[in-house]
């Protein structure tokens, strides 16, 4: 299920226009409004003329503390109205405009295209730079959907459990600065607390069984197999217990040291149930994550930009073995697996599906926040070598897309999901006034 947002809508009208008719229109789009997934609606019923009307709106819709607002030009209308409501709600605007309604012989109806314009210019001028429009039967689904991203992250509690990675100083998060323009907290445990929560043989045999039943576990022991069963468990416990949203996890050297194992397979196993863990201490890579779940998009895999081959134009999507089991291509046969570690790296072995993708990654840098995301296709490949990978081409070039990653400083870590987000991704950088970057 998509994250759920709370969202104000307004229609504002001018007497000298067609104002009955262009009520009833905006009045007839309500019920299609109200089928979009996990939308509470707050709806000004009467519609805004008047300055006074506006204030009375904007208080409404303050009361309410809605998360962004829809102000819908029904017809051309005071140039007042938009401001007033923006000015007391301080939060993100979609500026709406109803087609044109037919000519009838008469001067024109609505001049609602117009309307949109007084009102987007007026708001850039006074400051507000980041307003979406469009002109349309209805409001645009990508706001919405970008929109819960910004309040997805707004409320997160993202869990840094040790520290980043040794040497992957890239992959330090600004708590204060990532504060002001994302609004997370970053919360810190210890790696033992991530290992350490009391789990039943009972409750491990699920996962046991479920191993067992999935993967080729040649390449390893008994207890490496219950050690991944039992941690599955424990990661799912302390998540749970302490209200995480997304995880961000020093997955080596010392975990493995003190656990037994590396966490790799556990969180390949767990992250197909949706929870959201991110490998080497990377916090921002996990809020990357959280932006994707709300979204509703299928199990975010966190991957190196690894093996570029620019005469086959592709590069290997890759990462040790923790991709959401969920996936595999079924072509292939999966596999625990301990190439790392001094055999202790207990990590997961399988090729992705293939299908239409996009990589995506949310990154601080000299003080700015800036998205950068691209799309591209995963194609077939075997199962060459170890660790969970896709070989993955893009639309604009595989040469381009790894150019651009590194000429604007961007951290070795992306977000692979499948499907094309990357309108609602522009919209979150639209929305939030970040740098937006792609090739």
């Amino acid at each position: 299920m998509k994250g759920k947002v709370k969202i104000g809508l307004v229609c504002l009208l001018r007497k000298t226009f067609d104002y009955e008719s262009a009520w009833k229109e905006f009045k007839s789009k309500e019920a299609e409004l109200k089928k979009i997934e996990n939308v509470d609606w707050v709806i000004i019923d009467e519609p805004v003329i008047e300055v006074e009307e506006a204030k009375k709106a904007a208080d409404k819709l303050s009361s309410e503390l809605v998360d962004g607002v829809i102000i819908t030009s029904g017809t051309f209308h005071l140039g007042h109205l938009a401001l007033i409501i923006e000015e007391k709600l301080k939060k993100p605007v979609h500026l709406w405009g109803l087609p044109e309604a037919p000519y009838d012989g008469g001067k024109i109806r609505y001049n609602s295209a117009c309307g949109v314009h007084l009102n987007k210019s007026n708001l850039f001028k006074a400051g507000v730079k980041f307003v979406h429009h469009v002109v349309a039967p209805l409001p645009d689904v990508n706001w919405i959907d970008a929109l819960r991203m910004v309040k997805a992250m707004e409320i997160a509690k993202i869990a840094l459990v040790g520290s980043r990675a040794q040497g992957f100083f890239n992959l330090a998060f600004d708590e204060l600065t990532s504060f002001k323009s994302i609004g997370a907290m970053l919360e810190y445990y210890q790696i033992a607390d991530m290992y350490n929560q009391e789990v039943s043989d009972e409750e491990a045999k699920k996962y046991l069984d479920e191993i067992k039943g999935f993967f080729n576990c040649d390449d390893v022991n008994e207890e490496q197999i219950k050690r991944v069963a039992k941690l599955c468990v424990s990661i799912k416990k302390f998540v749970d217990s302490n209200h995480i949203d997304a995880l961000a996890v020093r997955c080596w050297p010392e975990y493995a040291q003190s656990y037994g194992i590396a966490p790799c397979a556990a969180m390949s196993i767990i992250a197909k149930e949706k929870y959201l863990l991110a490998c080497e201490g990377d916090a921002m890579l996990a809020l990357s994550m959280l932006a994707c779940k709300a979204l509703d998009i299928e199990t975010p895999y966190s991957a190196d930009f690894s093996q570029v081959d620019f005469e086959e134009d592709t590069a290997l999507l890759w990462h040790c073995g923790v991709a959401p089991c969920n996936l595999t291509n079924k072509k292939c046969t999966p596999t625990l697996d301990t190439y790392f570690a001094g055999g202790k790296g207990v990590t997961t072995g399988f090729v992705l599906k293939e299908g239409d993708f996009n990589i995506v990654r949310i990154d601080s840098a000299l003080g700015k926040t800036r998205i950068f995301a691209e799309k591209g296709k995963a194609v077939y490949m075997d199962k060459l070598l170890k660790g969970t990978y896709a070989k993955g081409k893009f639309d604009k070039g595989v040469k381009a897309v790894y150019d651009t990653l590194l000429d604007n400083g961007f951290a070795h870590h992306v977000v692979m999901v499948y499907g094309d987000y990357i309108e609602k991704f522009r919209l979150l950088c639209k929305i939030k006034g970040w740098e937006w970057i792609e090739a």
